[in-house]
């Protein structure tokens, strides 16, 4: 193995890494904390999952330049799926109580009542129940730190891709 290939598995494991640890957070607060997630919390734990995913196949199957950049941005495309999820939440979060929507049923009773694509309308447009904050950390709520691991996985995804474009030109 050359060593331009194992510094390639070695950077997308790393962002599969980080995923994984902001996962296994999430079923921290979930589990032991009591912090239930909303709607919007699920889809962006979703999109944290794709990003692994995708890094973690990056780093398993050991690309070549072209692999790279079709991992890196498919971990793009995660990463900013994720990043307006966020987005939504924080601003939602940040909305007037009088203009926060109505709480919805959690996302099993709409899973087995309501029609699939009212269900996903839900998923990503939110409830009142996205709205709440419970926990923060350093000032910052779940959804606002979502956003800014979004953003740098975003960014580390983009460096990914430009690392291995570099390394064709030489």
């Amino acid at each position: 193995m050359t060593s331009r290939a194992a510094s390639a598995r070695l950077w997308f494991a790393l962002g599969a890494l980080a995923c994984a640890g902001l996962l296994a957070y999430a079923l921290v607060l979930q589990y032991f904390q009591g912090q239930d997630p909303c709607p919007l919390c699920l889809v962006q734990r979703a999109f944290f999952t794709l990003f692994m995913a995708a890094f973690l196949v990056g780093a398993l199957h050991n690309p070549g330049r072209t692999g790279s950049v079709v991992y890196a941005v498919l971990g793009l495309l995660a990463a900013a799926g994720g990043f307006a999820v966020a987005a939504r939440q924080v601003w939602l979060q940040h909305l007037p109580k009088d203009q926060v929507p109505a709480c919805g049923p959690d996302l099993y009773f709409m899973l087995q009542n309501f029609p699939l694509a009212r269900t996903l309308e839900k998923l990503f447009t939110g409830t009142g129940e996205c709205a709440e904050v419970k926990w923060r950390l350093l000032g910052l709520s779940i959804a606002e730190w979502s956003l800014a691991w979004f953003a740098a996985l975003a960014l580390y995804a983009l460096w990914l891709a430009a690392r291995a474009q570099r390394s064709r030109r030489t």
